[in-house]
């Protein structure tokens, strides 16, 4: 029987749960399986890692530290912008998020940080940093690296 490893083409259902709250964020219920070729990066990669080695009708659920998924501090995630760049009327303070559109046309969240004179820092972390994470799936098929649809 195929197992998963890396370059595999894997569809699986799949709920995400905030830990501490037991709270559904994501997940394929009442939807379409989601697929992905393990090692392409569409996926977290502490989240890939527990695919590795599953065969198809597996049902699993893993724990998934937040020292393993998005870092909260780091520091890139941080950007200071001009505060042109936001509207006058535009009631600027710490905690507000604001939309934008990345050049790609997507769009992001960020939360405003700080308030300067001149620029606001804002904070582009992914939503999930900083939290332990319930990962539960059931892999319904799987495709070795190489083969054909």
């Amino acid at each position: 029987m195929t197992t998963i490893e890396q370059g595999s083409q894997v569809t699986f259902h799949y709920r995400l749960l905030l830990a501490e709250l037991n709270k559904l964020v994501d997940g394929t219920e009442d939807e379409e399986p989601f697929s992905i070729v393990i090692g392409d990066g569409e996926m977290m990669e502490a989240l890939e890692s527990r695919l590795i080695g599953l065969q198809a009708g597996a049902k699993e659920r893993f724990e998934v530290s937040f020292l393993e998924t998005y870092n909260a501090d780091d520091e890139e995630v941080l950007t200071n912008m001009p505060r042109e760049d936001f509207p006058e009327d535009m009631n600027l303070e710490p905690g507000l998020v604001v939309g934008f559109e990345t050049p790609a046309g997507d769009a992001i969240p960020g939360v405003i940080i700080e308030v300067k004179e001149k620029e606001v820092v804002m904070d582009f972390a992914h939503p999930l940093a900083g939290h332990d994470l319930i990962f539960e799936v059931e892999i319904i098929s799987i495709k070795s690296p190489g083969q054909e649809n």
